[in-house]
């Protein structure tokens, strides 16, 4: 996906001249954005608009660009500036250490995610980084190497990743889970059943969206895996994006009461097993 925001430093790289960059220009297929920079007449509006402000589109807004799955809550524009622009217009942000130049309309994934630690609560920074290596079939390793820079707070918040996340909905629920102290397994194979969500103990749990469940054959696959669970011994939990995003404090209440109750222990020869 390309914003249609070029530098003039990129037009000539791009064997383009200034009297070809002038030309277009005059006729119209050009948008002078600033002194140096250029848009095409289908130019992506947020793109244009971080360039007009001084910078790039940078941290959440690039997250979201490169189709990222990015929490509710972050809808503003995030232009990233250089140290002379910082604080020219509200949604300027930049990363940690020395200011990185502004060499392209629209950030990479790992530049964006450096500047987003300061911008993201951390939870929603683990979902966003979550949803980079699922997609991008990335290590947490190979990521933390084409970051700017790794300090401490970013290593901590990339230890609390999982490329195997599905989700942004059960990056969430791992995350608030185990943070009550619950022993999560992520994407574990339940015999008959095939790969869920989560599970704790023999509570399984799926993160349903909108988008993935409401298909016929789906719906129908959906269920036949409740039965297997079921015939297998174990407890099943299916949470809505609503719920995960808007009712978590009910659907929590409702966790701790079958973990209170021990439903969720795996006991005896006939215990449910993973397979």
């Amino acid at each position: 996906m390309t914003s249609g925001v070029h530098s003039r430093i990129r037009l000539l790289a791009q064997g383009h001249t200034d009297s070809d960059i002038r030309r277009a220009v005059r006729s119209g297929d050009l948008i002078r954005l600033r002194p140096g920079w250029y848009a095409t007449t289908i130019a992506d509006p947020e793109t244009v608009a971080a360039v007009r402000a001084g910078g790039v589109l940078g941290c959440v807004s690039a997250l979201r660009f490169h189709d990222l799955w990015i929490p509710p809550g972050h809808e503003g524009l995030h232009v990233r500036t250089s140290k002379y622009g910082k604080g020219r217009r509200p949604g300027s942000c930049q990363g940690v250490g020395r200011p990185l130049p502004l060499d392209d309309a629209v950030d990479s994934i790992p530049v964006a995610l450096h500047c987003a630690v300061g911008c993201l609560p951390a939870d929603h920074w683990v979902v966003v980084c979550d949803s980079a290596l699922n997609s991008r079939s990335v290590t947490t390793d190979e990521l933390r190497a084409l970051l700017p820079t790794a300090t401490r707070r970013i290593d901590e918040l990339l230890a609390r990743c999982d490329p195997r996340s599905q989700s942004g909905t059960e990056t969430l629920v791992r995350l608030r889970l185990r943070a009550a102290g619950y022993e999560v397994r992520v994407q574990p194979r339940i015999r008959g059943v095939g790969k869920v969500d989560l599970r704790v103990g023999r509570l399984l749990i799926e993160c349903d969206s909108v988008s993935h469940h409401t298909g016929l054959a789906q719906y129908r696959n959906d269920r036949r895996r409740d039965r297997k669970a079921l015939v297998g011994r174990w407890l099943k939990l299916r949470l809505t994006y609503e719920e995960v995003m808007f009712g978590w404090e009910e659907v929590f209440a409702d966790i701790m009461a079958i973990t209170r109750a021990d439903r969720h222990r795996r006991r005896g020869r006939h215990r449910p097993r993973e397979g």
